[in-house]
């Protein structure tokens, strides 16, 4: 059982071939709740699998949607995903299932361990928290409202996506492309007419770099509004999403969907979580202030939203000498993952292996993962831009570290996409640091996943872990980006081989922080407008009139009114960040902390970092992530840490 699963997707006979699938499940469950004396092992164990082979047959296709969108994807992704909603509604709603777990619960709690204690206690709670206790009128509508969910998330994304890929800019005269990096250019350059011009998207490579570098004003304008602005019919989107899990909510007991959201998370209220964000906002608010007013001195005219990376960029240039487009030399794509694994060999120890296989897109690659001279896991990566790609970067998990019922193992595997400059035979891709902090994030979930020494796969990797939790791995992992002993595994210039000179990285390492608040101060409004939007039924205008009210303390440069950032907050509309975007500070916290524990140490002489592997990485989700943390660091998170890690000092 221990063989890896082969990459493939059947798009002409999926919808069919789900709908056996899902018949022959529901067959399984009748046959198992006939059974008299139900058990751990007979009842419990099956369930689990059955549910991880699922996932096994329909990861590929959410893949392939994400990676090579098509019209063929959407097509049968849209037909896919109301009936497995629906499938997985009534499994979770089932009561027969819900009260043997119940039983098992209390007739096996002297003889399970804590892993299968952790499964029986979270599918109680998911049970609960899907209203498997309530009415079937109730429960019916439950259903309804879940399908309905997945739908309209699948069509936010996809209005994104459409949106993105709409719009185009070309440039014709030479001026305005002036400063722009010569590899960015590259990659914009086309002939048309007998002409050399250049087009710009808001595919995140392109906008980032025009938005950066790009001397036009105008320009700079009419691509932020067009980024803003994309996809305005996301706003009925959000107010039908808002009113059902409002709805939803209420079904299952709780005043909104905030409470609702909390009940799996670390954090133990919406008021709690608030009031850390808030706090975090009243110790970074006065270094904004300054930042934005030594940012405004490099201006010549009143700083607008559409200005602060431009001139963010030459700021930064003067303060620190610091110029971006001189590092990307050094960060040839395939130089950074082969030195980021170089490194994450030396602090684990563990070993990775490339493969040779054809998989969904040339540029797709995969490698085995070793630990103590013994197969672990595999790991796929897709890391360049193109249209058929969803933006963004992400880590997604396929098979989990498990046993099954004969006691067989079976390996773990996850998927690293992100959307790095696209290289061709005559044009390597060259990141920017930013892109590598990425993957060094992206990776952080990955092994956290990957690495699972745990046999029961709904609380092995990143399966079971608090939602406010599940960011503490990859940002923990980000931080060594900035590290000098770690840069100069990987930081080598593509051409020459000339390793990254110690003043390029002190004065990356001192830039760091630049405009740390400012950047602070924006992940807070996100933050602050997720969980409060989540507080109580919003609508329409209303949408907006938070935001605004949020932005009247967060935005120190006043926001445009064609700016509609929540037509493309992805996280909490097509994602699972809804009412839990302040995760990302939360788990912030542990990862800073333990992050100076190990470098304090020394990094590869450190303890913790072993500790980090055996207690963290091994462990997944079977335990509480605060119950890991203190069996790692002997003792709860230290917060001003993270107000260490991002150079404020209040």
């Amino acid at each position: 059982m221990s063989k890896f699963l082969t990459f493939n997707c059947n798009l002409e006979n999926f919808i069919d071939d789900l709908q056996v699938k899902l018949r022959h499940n529901n067959e399984k469950i009748e046959t198992l709740l006939e059974e008299e004396n139900k058990t751990y092992y007979n009842f419990v164990k099956p369930l689990q699998m059955m549910e991880e082979e699922l996932e096994h047959f329909f990861t590929p296709l959410s893949h392939l949607n994400s990676v090579n969108n098509s019209e063929k994807t959407q097509e049968v992704y849209t037909q896919a995903i109301p009936i497995i909603t629906e499938y997985s509604t009534k499994i979770s709603q089932n009561i027969a299932i819900y009260k043997a777990y119940k039983t098992i619960a209390e007739n096996e709690n002297a003889t399970l361990n804590y892993e299968q204690k952790r499964v029986l206690e979270l599918n109680i709670q998911h049970f609960e928290l899907s209203g498997a206790h309530l009415d079937e009128q109730t429960k019916a509508r439950l259903q309804e409202i879940n399908i309905r969910k997945s739908e309209l998330s699948n069509d936010f994304s996809q209005n994104i996506l459409d949106a993105t890929n709409a719009f185009e800019y070309t440039i014709e005269n030479e001026a305005d492309i002036e400063g722009i990096p010569a590899s960015d250019l590259q990659s914009a350059k086309f002939e048309e007419d007998g002409k050399t011009k250049y087009k710009f998207t808001l595919q995140m490579p392109s906008y980032i770099a025009y938005m950066t570098y790009g001397k036009n004003r105008d320009i700079r304008q009419k691509l932020y509004e067009a980024y803003v602005s994309r996809a305005p019919q996301n706003a009925a989107i959000i107010d039908e999403l808002l009113a059902l899990r409002q709805e939803m909510s209420e079904l299952l007991g709780f005043k909104n969907y905030a409470e609702y959201s909390l009940a799996t998370k670390m954090a133990p209220t919406p008021d709690k979580a608030l009031e850390f964000l808030e706090s975090l906002l009243d110790n970074s608010i006065e270094q904004a202030k300054k930042e934005l007013e030594e940012l405004q001195e490099s201006a010549p005219h009143q700083l607008e939203s559409f200005d602060t990376a431009y001139y963010g960029e030459i700021l930064k240039k003067a303060q620190y000498e610091i110029d971006e487009e001189e590092y990307r030399p050094y960060f040839e794509q395939k130089s950074v993952v082969n030195g980021m694994m170089d490194f994450l060999e030396k602090l684990f120890t563990i070993k990775f292996e490339l493969q040779e296989e054809t998989l969904w897109h040339e540029k797709a690659y995969a490698y085995h993962i070793y630990e103590n001279e013994k197969l672990k896991a595999k790991i796929y990566f897709d890391l360049e831009a193109r249209d058929s790609k969803r933006g963004g970067a992400w880590m997604s998990n396929w098979q989990a570290h498990c046993t099954n019922e004969a006691g067989e193992e079976q390996l773990a595997s996850a998927f690293i996409v992100c959307n790095f400059p696209p290289s061709s035979d005559t044009n390597p891709s060259l990141l920017r640091h930013d892109d590598v902090v990425t993957l060094f994030h992206e990776m952080g979930h990955g092994i956290h996943h990957l690495l699972s020494n745990v046999n029961e796969n709904e609380v092995s990797g990143v399966n079971g872990v608090e939602w406010d939790a599940v960011e503490f791995p990859s940002q923990f992992l980000e931080n060594f980006a900035y590290e000098p002993h770690v840069l100069k595994m990987f930081a080598k210039h593509h051409e020459t081989s000339e390793v990254l000179s110690d003043e390029m990285i002190e004065k990356l390492v001192r830039a760091k922080n630049f405009l740390s608040a400012m950047g602070m101060l924006r992940q807070l409004e996100f933050s602050i407008f997720d969980l409060q939007l989540h507080t109580k039924l919003y609508k329409g205008e209303e949408v907006q009139n938070l935001l605004n009210s949020i932005r009247e303390k967060t935005a120190l440069i006043p926001t445009p009114e064609y700016n509609k950032f929540q037509n493309g907050f992805s996280h909490i509309f097509a994602g699972g960040y809804a009412a839990g975007y302040y995760s990302y500070k939360w788990a912030e916290v542990l990862s800073a902390d333990a992050f100076y524990a190990v470098v304090d140490e020394g990094i590869f002489e450190s303890q913790t970092a072993l500790k980090y592997r055996d207690i963290i990485l091994h462990g997944g989700g079977a335990k509480s992530m605060q119950d890991l943390y203190i069996d790692l660091m002997g003792r709860e998170a230290d917060t001003t840490q993270l107000l260490r890690l991002n150079g404020i000092y209040a």
